[in-house]
């Protein structure tokens, strides 16, 4: 969203020691494009947090810097420069590795440089745990809970074509400048245990309830659970048991804290080398748990993204122009597809005060 004064927030969620912060700049990126490594001349601005430039953050912690003025329009892109102190080797520094966006490392203290030249490319994000914008009228969040899927896996790199952009894009173009999105997605999660993150049952605090303005939890994780089950039909029976079970812990608890709780159907897998078993188990599994999204009335309202994304000839499997080419994840296409299907109406403007 726009607005007139923003802050950061870094994350050491997953540090192995004490996360130090030297310095930490914001600044406008070279033809407002995602990944530049360039920033507009004159545009960085320092970070404080408690009025001082440098911060430590302990394992396991976040800070909020301190508010700055600076405008920024929707949809905007913006460049985050931090100067960390001690060996970055010996970390295991908290990241997101699925970003689909360049980041570039480079040694010493540049984070005041309009450029990085010689600076390594990296797709993932560092410490960045969002940014936060003071918007310019009273601004509620939709916070997509969720995989690889929404995580962008198959999108543009750089190109912000993951299917919550376009949601962003579609609203924006609607009119809809009280709602925002925030991508909680990591790929490879899971509802009900940990993958190559924390399970969505386990984040769901710190990702979804902690989003300052979150008013909407949407949902769309689930297959992997199903993908890494057995493909027995008691492995597959006990998964789609627990899933829903799971979608019933996430909805209670995002419900308790006012958000409205919106279920999205699994999308199909059908040909995916891993996840595709020949007797069709995780397939079955599939059709009972988005039966059950659909028809229980657990969630507050159903996005049927598979009806958007399946192929009407062989339900089972992705729309060949959809297909991101390993039968489980989508392209650019696909991506857009799903950002059209979900209504806006789903986003009721607040009541009068």
């Amino acid at each position: 969203m726009g607005g007139r004064r923003l802050r950061v927030r870094l994350s050491n969620a997953f540090g192995d020691e004490e996360l130090r912060v030297a310095r930490a700049v914001i600044a406008r990126p070279v033809g407002d494009r995602s990944g530049a490594s360039a920033v507009e001349p004159r545009s960085p601005l320092p970070l404080t947090f408690g009025g001082r430039p440098d911060v430590r953050v302990p394992v396991g912690a976040l800070v909020v810097s301190d508010p700055v003025d600076v405008v920024t329009s929707a949809r905007s892109a913006l460049t985050l420069t931090t100067h960390l102190l001690g060996e970055a080797s010996r970390w295991g520094l908290t990241s997101h590795p699925g970003s689909r966006t360049t980041s570039h490392v480079l040694a010493g203290d540049r984070a005041g440089d309009e450029d990085l030249p010689g600076a390594a490319p990296v797709e993932h994000w560092y410490c960045l745990a969002g940014m936060e914008v003071v918007p310019e009228r009273p601004t509620r969040v939709v916070v997509v809970l969720g995989d690889s899927l929404s995580d962008g896996r198959g999108s543009t790199t750089d190109g912000d074509d993951r299917w919550p952009d376009l949601l962003v894009a579609r609203l924006q173009a609607a009119g809809r400048t009280d709602v925002a999105v925030v991508n909680a997605a990591g790929g490879g999660g899971r509802v009900l245990a940990d993958g190559l993150g924390p399970s969505a049952l386990a984040r769901l605090d710190r990702d979804v309830l902690a989003v300052s303005g979150a008013a909407w939890l949407l949902v769309l994780a689930g297959v992997n659970d199903l993908g890494t089950a057995a493909p027995t039909a008691g492995a597959q029976r006990e998964v789609a048991e627990d899933l829903v079970r799971g979608y019933e812990q996430l909805v209670v608890r995002a419900r308790a804290r006012g958000l409205r709780t919106l279920g999205a159907t699994l999308l199909p897998f059908g040909g995916h080398v891993d996840y595709d078993d020949p007797e069709g188990q995780r397939e079955g599994s599939r059709g009972v748990v988005n039966e059950w999204v659909r028809t229980s009335g657990c969630f507050d309202a159903v996005v049927d993204l598979d009806r958007a994304a399946r192929d009407p000839a062989r339900p089972g499997r992705l729309r060949p122009a959809l297909d991101g080419g390993d039968h489980l994840h989508l392209g650019p296409a696909g991506y857009a597809a799903l950002a059209a299907a979900v209504p806006l109406d789903l986003f009721e403007p607040p009541e009068p005060a």
